[in-house]
């Protein structure tokens, strides 16, 4: 009996004494929000909307496939950090959904092919402008076509990259710039810390 007191005694101590592993770059929400409504697709033609994100971690970035540079390089590191947290035996692991601030140009046909680059566990989404812009608006998510050259156009947007629960909230944030390491040192605290 003592040395069950003792040994509970020194756990509580320990516990008391010692704090819990804290996110280093991520904003962790206390109260995570609820997603609004929406309704587009994915790469398949197949509905993507709120309960979609229910019963898995999701990590979102928004982006568009014309982009040079800051899409494809944060979607590779993100598949980088999945696979490192996936070989590190870390369970779950978080899906990666990649959802298209161009819908006039992203179709579903062209978001999938392009996703397919950088392997087989990105989710890809578009779909009709203002269904767009209901998620974005609420999740506080930047994007507006900017005019380029030879009447082209590019599209200015947030390079953040939203944490997903499983209950299907926004709650938590990594912003730029990303860095594999950050993701792997803060996804495991996140994800366990529901």
């Amino acid at each position: 009996m003592a040395i069950a007191a003792i040994l509970t005694a020194a756990w509580l101590s320990y516990r008391l004494l010692v704090p819990p592993p804290m996110p280093h770059t991520a904003t962790v929400f206390s109260t995570p929000a609820d997603l609004p409504e929406f309704s587009l697709l994915d790469q398949y033609g197949n509905a993507f909307d709120r309960a979609t994100f229910a019963g898995q971690w999701s990590l979102v970035f928004f982006g568009f496939t014309h982009c040079p540079d800051i899409c494809p390089l944060t979607l590779q590191l993100l598949v980088s950090a999945r696979q490192q947290l996936d070989d590190a035996g870390h369970d779950p692991l978080p899906r990666i959904v990649f959802i298209s601030v161009d819908p006039e140009r992203d179709s579903p046909d062209v978001i999938g092919e392009y996703v397919s680059y950088f392997g087989d566990e990105i989710v890809a989404i578009t779909g009709e402008l203002d269904e767009l812009r209901k998620l974005t608006g609420r999740l506080g998510i930047f994007f507006e076509k900017s005019p380029a050259d030879n009447d082209d156009y590019s599209v200015d947007h947030s390079s953040a990259v939203l944490v997903i629960n499983p209950q299907g909230q926004f709650h938590a944030l990594f912003s730029a710039p990303h860095k594999a390491g950050n993701f792997l040192h803060d996804l495991p605290i996140i994800m366990s810390n529901r």
